[in-house]
């Protein structure tokens, strides 16, 4: 057979065998027998094998063969792999399309209702269809590269199918799991061979995909679902209900059961409906996931921190099951919060095995009459964190005395303070169990960010005395490191390099890494934002912190709290003199002298140049205001596309009415006058 013969056979032959990996794989009407496939197949290998210059990476042959790897390497993703609020209550998915309504100024949101598959998220990079690189969520910027195990996957194509609309570069999101029967036949291989099950279809896809050798990967029954365009070189369609049937004519998998709603009430209805079939699907479950149907509007509605603003997870009510209460312990937490915990007779709910649940706090223990040798109900509240629903009385039960919180910390003996329904450990620094937390929040990578001290680490340089506060770690030697388990003096010298790299580090970071109650990445940008240094954030008042829009009462008040302890003083002082240089904030110490300082700006309709968190960023920064509504204090109503009533409600009050270009030409001003 002549050499062009033989490559036309092959593309035949590999368009022949993806087209009923689809049909079978993903369509699940398969139109040959297995033997049929199976003489496909290996007539693909054998004219690969003898002419090995024609295999093609996305070849089906291709799957599995890569040799193992040494470890999964980091990859940042090309967009942010966020995560969604998630809600329980009828009346709470009600308040969210309110809030979208008025956002939007609409009477009227389309939604697309799909299943919340249980599973691993996952990035999938197409270049010209083949299929490039897969890579795991991790903490939504970075994940772990599994492309080789992403491969062996049958129901991912390797190859889309060829569409007018195909672009060149496209990013896809999706879903890795098990369906149930596969899980159950998978635990039954295990177990006979005398190794310990998977918990749940979960646990057995995170391990599957994340396994270093392919081959095992190969092994396992994984599926794929896809349900987002991330980013595409071409445009993408308009809606996310276009945007799933597009994925589907690519070639791509996507959630088979879903529903386009006219209404929260249809949306509500579709929930009800997934829930009442929840035991009979093939797969595992815990909610459906809403978002607003157009993308123009998600954009307009844009992002939080760590969430979209248009889109919820409506989760089903947790499963239950019953156990007995066999002890009651408290754990201390990084932030020196006690949390009372019941030991339970193991018990499975929901395919995972639980012998332990949080009680929350004290007033939860004696609001539910919780104590030891009680026969309880036992819930997976959002079908993850175990926790104890209710007791279940049983007539001529003998029960014991009630729980009572120690006034003394199980750790360190310290006392025992209250802070609402919380009680919390006195000791800070010298309680061992907040000490290892706050060292290993202080070093993380949203915080200080210092390379190779993870927690086994951590916990060496506290029990071995190395180190007894966070400024402890700034006067680490390398005789001091190669004393430990694992470390050589290559690792102790990166180890002291990354400690060294740290010592100049932004307000945001160093806020996040003290730890304080309530203040996360966000709260802690938002403060390094609004102050200009750390010592006018030690010096402002609850009511200065109330008057920044994105903080309320209880940050105030946690904030006002943490300052007023003069420990806590004392660490960060103790940390400056041992070299940590905290770089300015964000605010500048003349925004008052900006020409836009205290006005306000409210904005309509969909803006091309900016999201609405970008803009609102650019309004803070000349010392400016944003507004959701216009009244007579407006100083200005940005108009972008599709305004709203907000533009008629500005021209009644006589609010000066700007385009987005003018509005970029104010902020370019201001800004040049604060520099």
């Amino acid at each position: 057979m002549a050499h062009a013969d033989i490559r036309a056979k092959l593309i035949t032959l590999r368009d022949e065998i993806r087209r009923h990996d689809y049909l079978y794989y993903v369509k699940a009407r398969p139109e040959i027998s297995d033997s049929q496939y199976d003489r496909l197949f290996r007539e693909l290998i054998e004219l690969e094998q003898a002419h090995p210059e024609l295999v093609t990476a996305d070849s089906p042959s291709q799957r599995v063969g890569a040799p193992p790897l040494g470890e999964l390497v980091k990859v940042f993703h090309k967009q942010p792999m966020l995560s969604l609020d998630s809600i329980l209550d009828q009346s709470e998915v009600q308040a969210f399309d309110q809030r979208m309504k008025l956002e939007l100024e609409t009477q009227f949101v389309e939604y697309s209702a799909e299943p919340k598959f249980d599973g691993l998220s996952v990035e999938l990079i197409y270049e010209d269809g083949i299929f490039t690189r897969g890579a795991t969520r991790g903490d939504g910027n970075t994940g772990e590269d599994v492309t080789v195990n992403l491969r062996t996957i049958r129901s991912l194509p390797l190859h889309l199918q060829a569409q007018s609309h195909l672009p060149g570069h496209l990013v896809v999101r999706g879903e890795v799991y098990m369906r149930l029967d596969d899980f159950q036949a998978l635990n039954r291989r295990i177990t006979e061979r005398g190794n310990d099950a998977f918990a749940n279809p979960r646990n057995a896809a995170s391990g599957s995909l994340r396994q270093l050798d392919s081959t095992i990967t190969a092994t396992r029954p994984l599926v794929v679902t896809c349900y987002e365009i991330m980013a595409a070189s071409t445009p993408v369609p308009p809606t996310h209900w276009d945007e799933l049937e597009r994925l589907a004519q690519w070639g791509l998998p996507v959630p088979t059961r879903r529903r386009l709603c006219s209404s929260i009430d249809e949306v509500v209805a579709f929930h009800r409906e997934t829930e009442s079939m929840r035991d009979q699907l093939p797969y595992e479950i815990d909610g459906v996931v809403v978002k607003v149907n157009r993308r123009d509007w998600q954009s307009r509605l844009g992002m939080k921190s760590r969430s979209p603003r248009w889109a919820i997870a409506f989760k089903f009510p947790p499963r239950k099951e019953t156990t007995i209460v066999q002890d009651i312990v408290v754990s201390v937490g990084r932030t020196g919060t006690l949390t009372p915990v019941a030991l339970l007779k193991p018990v499975e709910v929901g395919g995972v095995t639980i012998s332990k649940a949080t009680l929350h706090n004290a007033d939860e223990v004696a609001r539910k009459d919780i104590r030891i040798g009680d026969t309880v109900k036992v819930e997976r509240a959002g079908d993850v964190i175990p926790a104890i629903a209710e007791r279940v009385p049983i007539q001529g039960e003998q029960r014991s005395t009630p729980f009572c919180m120690p006034d003394r910390c199980p750790i360190c003996g310290s006392s025992v303070g209250r802070e609402g329904a919380y009680f919390y450990c006195t000791g800070q620094l010298v309680c061992g169990a907040q000490l290892k937390g706050a060292i290993e929040h202080f070093v993380s990578k949203h915080a200080l960010n210092i390379d190779g001290l993870g927690k086994k680490t951590v916990a060496q340089l506290v029990d071995e005395g190395l180190v007894r506060s966070l400024a402890d770690l700034y006067r680490l030697t390398k005789a001091d490191l190669v004393r430990l388990e694992g470390f050589a003096d290559r690792s102790a010298t990166l180890l002291l390099e990354s400690i060294a790299a740290s010592k100049t580090v932004s307000l945001e970071r160093f806020l996040m890494g003290l730890g304080i109650r309530q203040v996360g990445q966000h709260i802690a940008k938002v403060l390094a934002r609004e102050f200009e240094s750390l010592e006018e954030i030690m010096s402002a008042d609850r009511e200065r912190f109330q008057q920044i829009r994105e903080i309320g009462p209880e940050i105030s008040e946690s904030l006002a709290v943490y300052w007023s302890e003069p420990h806590n003083r004392e660490i960060i002082a103790q940390l400056q003199q041992s070299g940590v240089q905290i770089a300015p904030g964000m605010a500048r110490s003349d925004r008052r002298k900006s020409p836009l300082a205290g006005k306000i700006f409210v904005f309509t309709g969909g803006l091309d140049h900016y999201t609405r968190n970008g803009a609102q960023e650019a309004v803070e920064t000349v010392g400016a205001h944003v507004s959701s509504s216009v009244s007579k204090r407006t100083s200005y109503l940005v108009v972008g596309r599709d305004p709203g009533s907000k533009l008629e409600q500005a021209r009644t009050l006589g609010v000066r009415i700007i385009t987005e270009q003018e509005f970029a030409a104010l902020i370019r001003d201001g800004e040049r006058s604060l520099s």
